[in-house]
């Protein structure tokens, strides 16, 4: 049998296909995936999922003229494959590869860069009006999942196609799972639609949608049927599509939740491959365990996640105290305000979202928190450099944009000791709101389980006393700048400090650090602008102190992917950057 794959450059030579080699088609897309992500690692189970609802697509739209948009984009694998980027697939997720997620600037066939949930139908129809404007004829499609079609910004994209004469076609990718299964009364309602209970009151319809569905998403000739159908339909469409995340790989059907992003893995037989057991627990795992041992101390703590049980560790806390522990879907707005009116009652909640997904809910964060000295604990999970995933998901800008709001307390542990210590003092009571910030990622300490300490709120320590060159970190970032100062030259004469507090800084200490050292370096794994140097730039100014002061963190630009290693030489926040700095200072 020819193989069919190999001959696909764009979608132009797969529409040449005949629709009874489609299926061919499907299974050699598909073991293309498996057998470059079981070597090279990425997201798995939902690319192979909509490896037919991708191939019909292409096949009945005139992509890229016609614009397709994949909400998330974790299942984009096989359209990359599918629009010329074949034989550089290897370099997905690498330093200087191909993103791990559709990007403008990758590709003519990635109409919108995505990464976080829940915008594609927004963009789409905001491309439809635009089509309309000018005169264009063009379909424009939005393949969401049930996950994401529960956040808010899908439900305001929804609404508001629905009053337009849009060429809008929104495909729902129904797997019942995100990366952790979907929760809710929606989720229940989709659930209902596939069981046939769910008889009147259809949603869809109701927001002036011409709904159609649920149709089997790996029957490539229905697929293909009813999409050629629906191009005839004029106005906004929503196409039901029943898929299986991880179709085709045993294990990836079996546990979604693993084989979401599963690292390497035997292709052949789909088992993973063991990886050496990191003798440290990851930071994730540290704030889990940490969180269900004091809801057992103080009957007020409550936890939640916008969605991410499995990644941010709440899931301990879920299976333990499970009436204690919200997932609430990809809602992170509603996450904060949920949090806000449950501390308004006396509750203490740990509010646990990545540092990246915080950004979407900044309003709610000033407004409904801060704004009212609620003392809502966030726990910032994946801040800093995270990785493969890449600029999507850096959480570099936290301390910049939560310094600026009045009445929130910043924090960054440097270990897992001082991240249980500063969550045992948050739950004690605090007046004001605190964000603590913390990496993806194993930590440092393998004897992390310490009696509870209570920290002072405001209060930097000094870990290494010297005369010559003062060093403030940050953060984790400290176990670089211990290296490089032992490293160096002369490392007598260098003094370390863990600020600890970015805001409330400690004032006392700095002006003893000013006085007696004339040059000071800041380090963060955050963005420059606006962050921890900024801060101490604004103290010296404040003070009129003429010291020099070097800062060291993130460049003024988005940083793409690549391992963490990698990613902190490029930026010069690796030991061996920091050292050559701090020689240069001495």
């Amino acid at each position: 049998m020819q193989k069919l794959l190999h001959t696909i450059n764009s979608p132009k030579e797969l529409r040449l296909l005949k629709t009874k080699d489609l299926p061919q088609l499907a299974q050699e897309l598909r073991e293309f995936i498996i057998n470059i992500v079981a070597t090279k690692e990425g997201h798995l189970g939902a690319s192979l999922g909509v490896v037919e609802l991708t191939i019909a697509l292409h096949y009945v739209f005139n992509t890229p003229e016609d614009q397709l948009i994949w909400d998330v984009g974790h299942q984009a694998y096989g359209h990359k494959i599918l629009t010329g980027r074949r034989d550089n697939f290897h370099t997905n997720r690498q330093v200087g590869g191909l993103s791990g997620f559709p990007k403008r600037s990758e590709s003519i066939y990635d109409s919108f860069g995505v990464g976080h949930a829940s915008t594609s139908i927004s963009a789409a129809l905001g491309m439809a009006i635009a089509s309309q404007l000018k005169g264009e004829n063009k379909h424009h499609i939005a393949v969401i999942g049930d996950a994401s079609i529960a956040g808010g910004m899908a439900f305001e994209g929804l609404n508001h196609a629905g009053v337009t004469d849009a060429n809008l076609l929104v495909v729902l990718n129904d797997n019942a799972i995100g990366i952790d299964p979907s929760v809710g009364a929606l989720k229940q309602y989709l659930t209902n639609v596939k069981k046939g209970t769910q008889k009147r009151n259809n949603i869809i319809k109701a927001l002036n949608f011409d709904y159609s569905g649920p149709i089997d998403g790996h029957d490539i000739e229905a697929i293909i049927s009813e999409l050629k159908r629906l191009k005839n339909v004029k106005g906004p469409k929503f196409l039901h599509v029943i898929t299986t995340k991880g179709k085709g790989l045993k294990q990836a059907e079996e546990d979604q939740v693993k084989y979401h992003a599963p690292g390497k893995f035997n292709a052949s037989t789909g088992d993973l491959i063991s990886k050496t057991q990191s003798e440290f627990t990851k930071y994730q795992d540290v704030f889990g365990l940490t969180l269900v041992e004091l809801a057992k101390l103080n009957k007020n703590i409550v936890g939640i996640t916008p969605a991410m049980p499995t990644g941010s560790s709440l899931k301990y806390m879920m299976n333990e105290i499970p009436d204690r522990a919200f997932d609430v879907g990809i809602a992170e707005q509603h996450a904060v305000t949920l949090a806000a009116g449950m501390a308004t009652q006396g509750l203490v909640p740990f509010c646990n979202i990545y540092s990246t997904f915080l950004q979407r809910a900044y309003d709610q964060i000033i407004h409904d928190v801060a704004l009212q000295k609620l003392p809502v604990i966030f726990c910032l999970d994946r801040a800093g450099l995270v990785g493969e995933d890449g600029a999507t998901h850096h959480g570099v800008f936290d301390l910049s944009y939560l310094r600026c709001i009045p009445n929130l307390i910043i924090f960054a542990p440097r270990n897992e000791i001082e991240l249980r210590n500063i969550m045992y003092t948050a739950q004690l009571g605090l007046d004001l709101p605190i964000a603590i910030r913390y990496p993806r990622g194993s930590g440092i300490t393998i004897d992390w389980k310490q009696p509870f300490e209570k920290i002072e709120i405001g209060k930097g320590v000094m870990l290494k006393n010297g005369h010559t060159l003062a060093v403030l970190s940050i953060g984790t970032i400290a176990k670089n700048s211990t290296e490089a100062i032992t490293n160096c030259s002369n490392p007598e004469a260098m003094a370390h400090f863990d600020m600890r507090f970015v805001k409330p800084l400690d004032e006392a200490l700095l002006h003893t650090i000013f006085k007696k050292f004339n040059t000071i370096i800041t380090i963060e794994d955050n963005v420059l602008n606006g962050g921890f140097g900024s801060a101490i730039l604004e103290f010296a100014s404040k003070n009129k102190y003429t010291n020099s002061v070097n800062t060291l963190g993130i460049p003024n630009t988005f940083i793409e992917q690549g391992s963490i290693a990698e990613l902190q030489q490029s930026v010069g926040l690796d030991a061996e950057n920091l050292r050559v700095v701090f020689n240069k200072a001495l």
